[in-house]
């Protein structure tokens, strides 16, 4: 009894260690042939399994230290997966953007792809991107972050940083004139009423804040006084609110008016991170907006002089904070276990942690960003600091709907119109209103 008691559990065992190696077998054991057959035979002659070689094709945009980071990561896992290389490709943002659709006309998007909120929307719906819900992000990622990142339910990039809008000010400036630095979690009619008692301190041709003409900006407003988001459900529903339009827009006309605001030629004349060009940075604005990611670069320009603050809010919260950079699977990838495995790595191991630093942003994984904090420099913790002001009150982060991309055009020229003197709010808002319901038709029919 003993001895068939003995076999019987040497037996037991056996099946289980098999079970757990098929379990955990990874992405390149997907793409081989007869694996049952090269179990038996590694098990018969007592040598380990061959994992078939696998080449992932990976793309991202970026700078050139993301573009080194990224590639010495790429060689830390192989050095880690000996049986995955990369045939990697890095571009700057505006070539991505043009390649992407290319791509994804000929079902040939690489088999992992960086990927942006504004975007990820849109390629969703074209059904080039791979539901990677079943990716393990317990103790990486807030589970909270993911449900605001869910699209239908389903998960469709993985998150890789931390990223918050925000305002940034010049505090040496504002103290210099006697000027209340802004507050977190202020009100919009905090934030306008500031706005005006700090241009009654200011010389002249210094502005206490910028005007306002674009979808994004006014989208804030809307959502944080409790209404729909400009653009929902893919673009099927639109919701531009025309008493809180004729309100926003009403103070910031006043603001013309009073010189609260520079002028319209003064600010198409504005480049944000140039030295001479940038409105924060040249002098002439005391704020602007600020992110996550580009506020170090604002940082550089003006070391130490640099504040930040979370967006005004309203009754439902204000601004966002949450990831807008993500890898992605490709839908038509023939190695989607392996990029799966991939991505999840990408964000939790330490080692390449430390390769990528701060090239995405502060990354995702509060271990990595433990590990990075001591070496941080004033610059990289004021974006930190956006985040952790802004994620008490903060609103999912709203990008335009596929199909909006004109829409988003026109109204920056219709209000850029406004500004000056072209038009009326009132003439803005109906053009911008009929033709964003036109294509809210459109796409739900």
């Amino acid at each position: 009894m003993r001895k068939r008691g003995s076999a019987s559990l040497l037996l037991l065992s056996l099946a289980l260690t098999l079970g757990m190696t098929a379990c955990s077998s990874g992405g390149g054991n997907s793409n081989t042939s007869g694996n049952n057959a090269a179990g038996n035979e590694a098990g018969a002659n007592n040598e380990p399994a061959k994992t078939e070689a696998t080449t992932l094709s990976i793309m991202w945009w970026g700078p050139d230290a993301r573009h080194e980071a990224t590639k010495n990561a790429l060689s830390i896992y192989t050095k880690q997966n000996a049986n995955v290389t990369f045939k990697p490709e890095f571009m700057a943002w505006d070539a991505y953007w043009q390649k992407l659709p290319t791509l994804a006309a000929s079902k040939s998007i690489t088999d992992v792809l960086q990927m942006d909120a504004a975007f990820i929307t849109e390629y969703v719906s074209r059904g080039q991107l791979e539901d990677l819900s079943d990716i393990d992000l317990s103790g990486i990622v807030d589970p909270k972050v993911i449900e605001n990142l869910k699209i239908d339910g389903k998960l469709y990039g993985i998150p890789l940083s931390q990223n918050a809008q925000g305002i940034a000010y010049n505090k040496e400036e504002l103290e210099k004139y006697g000027i209340a630095l802004p507050k977190q979690n202020w009100t919009y009619d905090e934030f306008f009423q500031w706005a005006r008692d700090a241009h009654a301190k200011l010389p002249e041709g210094k502005y206490p804040i910028g005007d306002s003409i674009g979808w994004d900006s006014f989208n804030f407003y809307q959502t944080s006084m409790g209404k729909d988001p400009v653009m929902a459900e893919e673009g099927k529903k639109f919701t531009l609110d025309k008493d809180l339009f004729m309100t926003y827009y009403k103070t910031y006309e006043e603001f013309r008016k009073a010189k609260i605001v520079p002028p319209a030629e003064q600010a198409a004349a504005f480049l944000e991170n140039d030295p001479q060009a940038d409105p924060m940075a040249s002098g002439v604005l005391l704020t602007r907006g600020a992110t996550t990611g580009s506020v170090s670069a604002l940082e550089q320009l003006m070391p130490g002089k640099v504040g930040v603050v979370n967006m005004p809010i309203g009754p439902s919260g204000g601004g966002w904070a949450q990831s807008t950079i993500f890898l992605s699977v490709s839908a038509n990838s023939k190695h989607k276990d392996e990029a799966k495995k991939f991505v999840q790595w990408f964000i939790s191991d330490k080692e390449a942690g430390k390769a990528l630093g701060l090239t995405r942003g502060i990354p995702i994984n509060p271990e990595i960003y433990k590990e990075l904090e001591p070496t941080l420099e004033p610059k990289d913790k004021l974006g930190k600091e956006i985040y952790d002001l802004s994620v008490e009150k903060a609103l999912p982060f709203y990008s335009a709907a596929a199909g909006f991309t004109e829409w988003v055009d026109t109204y920056k020229k219709e209000m850029e119109a406004v500004t000056y003197g072209q038009q009326s709010i009132e003439d803005a808002y109906e053009k911008i209103n009929k033709m964003g319901m036109d294509l809210a038709a459109k796409a739900g029919s």
